[in-house]
């Protein structure tokens, strides 16, 4: 029912709590929102990683009990409850990559992840640990990823639950990574203009950008808003809506649809609502994908291979959130695909694979 949330309450009312955030104002007090990590919890993390590698496990088979923090533990439960009820997103700094390499920082990043959620496919090639950097692609091709490119990204959701960068390299110059409060754009909508707010609720077309099974459609269809228990859930990226437009069967956006976009742009990239963080080398960023929007501004990046910007990125899934949106819970993997296709033809059920 349009306007309305699963429970049956008005959807057009205000957010509330810690999730409504103005980025002009966190900017003044970063401390809030950075975790900074002591010498005692590096120690942890690389007896962890030492414990890792003793065990003799491929890294995606690695598990919390496999990566032991028996102190950090604590600090990435009290993280989790921010990401999950609060604010939405967490700053850790001083992971030394450095010193770890490439490798081990790929550990590191799975290792913490195991104590957030379960890692989720991020492309239809099934990796689980990505890489973004940039290769080259343009962001016209329609299999291009944001991530593989050099190119500004507008503010925009992921598609799991949580979102986990760590980077390793910064580039030489731009790259700027910003936040807004998903909460704080739904409800700037709803005061300025309530009639575009209920279109918020509607149903509309993702471009699924080639990864799809070969019997299922090439755009994923959603809402941009949903309010379940009075939180709000966001899912937003104006590239993936305007390329599904290439598919005749996607009914075509309205003049009040493109209204609503630049909106929504315009809100989120305000000074007075976005915060800006320049991630350096060894820094974390945690973010509940419902309730942030992230953006990254174009960046130029080294000359040498070994200096460019990289980065190291989770999807995570919350293992006890309701699995209503299928976009949420990563992407699935060619390989499933096949499978399920081989068993389909055999006329067999095909058992679930580990990711």
């Amino acid at each position: 029912m349009t306007g309305m949330t699963e429970t049956g309450e008005a959807a057009h009312a205000p957010c509330s709590g810690p999730s409504v955030w103005r980025g002009g104002n966190l900017a003044n007090d970063p401390e809030q929102w950075t975790v900074r990590l002591s010498p005692h919890q590096l120690a942890e993390i690389d007896s962890a990683v030492t414990e890792a590698r003793r065990r003799d496990r491929t890294l995606l088979k690695v598990t919390a009990a496999d990566f032991p923090l028996p102190t950090l533990a604590q600090e990435l439960g009290r993280i989790a409850e921010v990401l999950e009820h609060g604010r939405g997103f967490v700053l850790v700094k001083g992971i030394p990559v450095e010193e770890l390499g490439e490798p081990a920082a790929s550990t590191v990043l799975w290792g913490l992840g195991q104590y957030l959620g379960r890692p989720v496919p991020q492309n239809a090639d099934g990796h689980l640990l990505g890489h973004v950097r940039d290769t080259g692609r343009s962001l016209a091709d329609p299999a291009a990823r944001g991530y593989q490119t050099r190119a500004a990204l507008p503010f925009h959701t992921d598609g799991a639950d949580l979102l986990a960068l760590l980077s390793l390299r910064g580039p030489r110059t731009g790259g700027r990574t910003s936040l807004v409060s998903a909460a704080v754009v739904h409800d700037t909508v709803l005061a300025g203009r309530p009639d575009l707010a209920e279109r918020l609720y509607r149903t509309y077309f993702f471009d699924r950008r080639e990864e799809h099974a070969p019997e299922e459609p090439p755009y994923a269809a959603a809402s941009l808003a949903v309010r379940r228990g009075g939180a709000l859930s966001m899912r937003y990226n104006r590239c993936y809506l305007e390329s599904a437009q290439r598919f005749p069967q996607v009914p075509r956006l309205e003049p009040a649809d493109v209204e609503l976009f630049d909106l929504i742009d315009n809100v989120a990239g305000s000074p007075e609502f976005r915060l800006d963080i320049d991630l350096r080398p060894g820094d974390l960023l945690l973010l509940n994908t419902h309730t942030i929007m992230h953006a990254r501004a174009e960046f130029e990046d080294h000359d040498r291979p070994e200096l460019k910007r990289h980065l190291l990125r989770l999807w995570l899934a919350l293992p006890h959130r309701p699995r209503t949106d299928d976009a949420l819970a990563g992407v699935t993997p060619r390989d499933v695909i096949r499978r399920r296709n081989a068993a389909s033809q055999a006329g067999t059920t095909p058992r679930r694979q580990p990711t």
